[in-house]
């Protein structure tokens, strides 16, 4: 069950975010963030933020770990995603993916048909979700049908 993987999961979800966003590019920003993304057959799987001089090309974490997922093969099976994130990697507040990180996210859940469970977490709190909570009414692949 989802439930259960997540529960036994979580803390390896949460440390391996930790450890990704040990791993940004961020010159510009100072603001490092690492996301980690848990599928049903216990995977986890990583990416950190990558600014770029021209701010807009900038990548997400979450971005780069649902391409990292992606050119795995993984075409489904998302069960949650933990996002962790600070100035100069010292976390404060929990934070959540921006709206582009929900939508790319919806994607990847949507080839899986799943609801993954978001973790924003902060130093002293982890705030649990959702992503149709996070990102209600989505366009998805079923809209261009």
């Amino acid at each position: 069950m989802k439930e259960d993987l997540i529960a036994a999961k979580r803390d390896a979800l949460i440390a391996a975010a930790r450890q990704a966003m040990g791993t940004a590019y961020a010159p510009y920003s100072g603001f490092h963030v690492g996301a980690a993304l848990l599928f049903d057959d216990g995977a986890i799987l990583t990416g950190a933020n990558f600014e770029n001089a021209s701010y807009g090309l900038s990548l997400c974490a979450e971005t780069v770990a649902c391409s990292i997922a992606a050119h795995a093969g993984r075409r489904g099976g998302l069960v949650a995603v933990a996002v962790i994130g600070g100035p100069a990697g010292a976390v404060e507040a929990a934070i959540s993916p921006c709206g582009r990180c929900r939508q790319v996210v919806n994607e990847l859940a949507a080839l899986g048909g799943t609801d993954p469970l978001i973790l924003c977490v902060g130093a002293h709190e982890v705030v649990e979700m959702p992503l149709s909570v996070l990102l209600p009414n989505a366009f998805g692949p079923a809209n261009l049908a």
